[in-house]
């Protein structure tokens, strides 16, 4: 595990933004990712330290961006058999040269759990009396934090950074055009076996995956592509399986290792998205890198040793 000393003094040194001199153009900025072009069938994904939760950036973790690279990079090497990923090439631990891939409209979640407490997830939409959600019809008698009969795919829109991200069925995606039937139901397919092998992983780990997020692309063959990160502490909920069963029983939030730590801070700051959000805490900062840390030991089983180096100077180096 990290040091203390070592995640004090990068404090101050998380990476928000990356400026590569002008030798490569930037093709996006998402809330965590920037995007650059390579050529023209490459791009380059940089995994910053940017923390977003209710769909607002609110500040950075240390070696945030490094941990999420590495455990989306290990995943990305074990689901091949599922689909094709874009990932090609690593030049930095924060950072990916990837395919050029045509990004689909929609980001896909995969549910195993009753659970979330953002204003959209399906625990508030069914504390609050709704029984579908998504196009999926939920029953009569759930309890916070329990399985679901059964894993639900629920899609959502892509908001833009500052924007919350709309709640959606496969009717109303197929209804607007935004992808065809055939393509949504091999998404779906897909979707869900990325889950529950992820579940399976998470289970030999010790831990349970409530939930999780994937993005798909279109490559220049028209291939389906996963895009983006894969089972990460950013788009994925994990919890500690030891102690699930107890803690629910005794009506305590799962123990995580995952975003939900500062999401739940943020919640009982009385930020749940909307106004000014409240700075956020040294200490938060830093027992946030412990848990992302620490997820990344135990899914990977190697120890997480920082890189300090220049992120722009080693991609350069790596692209001459």
């Amino acid at each position: 595990m990290i040091s203390q000393a070592d995640l004090e003094r990068s404090l101050d040194h998380a990476v928000h933004s990356v400026d590569f001199g002008g030798h490569l153009t930037k093709h996006h900025s998402g809330k965590v990712r920037d995007i650059f072009v390579v050529d023209d069938h490459r791009l380059l994904f940089v995994t910053s330290d940017r923390l977003s939760v209710f769909d607002r950036v609110i500040g950075s973790v240390p070696f945030k961006g490094q941990v999420l690279s590495g455990i989306s990079n290990w995943w990305m090497e074990r689901i091949t058999d599922i689909v094709p990923h874009h990932l090609l090439a690593v030049p930095h631990p924060s950072c990916v040269i990837a395919k050029k891939c045509r990004p689909l409209p929609i980001e896909v979640i995969v549910r195993g759990y009753l659970t979330g407490a953002s204003p959209t997830s399906i625990w508030t939409a069914y504390e609050g009396g709704g029984r579908r959600y998504c196009g999926h019809d939920l029953p009569d008698g759930l309890t916070r934090h329990q399985p679901l009969p059964q894993p639900l795919l629920t899609p959502t829109t892509k908001g833009d950074v500052g924007a919350h991200d709309e709640l959606i069925s496969r009717e109303e995606i197929i209804e607007q055009g935004l992808v065809p039937a055939e393509l949504y139901d091999r998404i779906q397919t897909v979707a869900i076996e990325l889950y529950r092998r992820g579940a399976e992983q998470a289970a030999r780990s010790g831990l349970l995956l409530a939930d999780t997020k994937y993005e798909f692309g279109l490559d220049e063959e028209g291939t389906l592509t996963l895009i983006d990160e894969i089972h990460t502490p950013d788009s994925s909920r994990y919890w500690f399986a030891e102690d699930y069963r107890s803690r629910v029983d005794a009506g305590l939030e799962p123990r995580g290792l995952d975003k939900d730590y500062v999401r739940n801070y943020m919640k009982s700051q009385g930020f749940v998205g909307n106004g000014e959000a409240p700075p956020l805490p040294a200490d938060i900062r830093m027992e946030a890198a412990r848990r992302y840390i620490s997820l990344y030991e135990l899914l990977t089983g190697a120890t997480f040793n920082p890189d300090f180096s220049s992120l722009e100077i080693t991609v350069l180096d790596h692209l001459r």
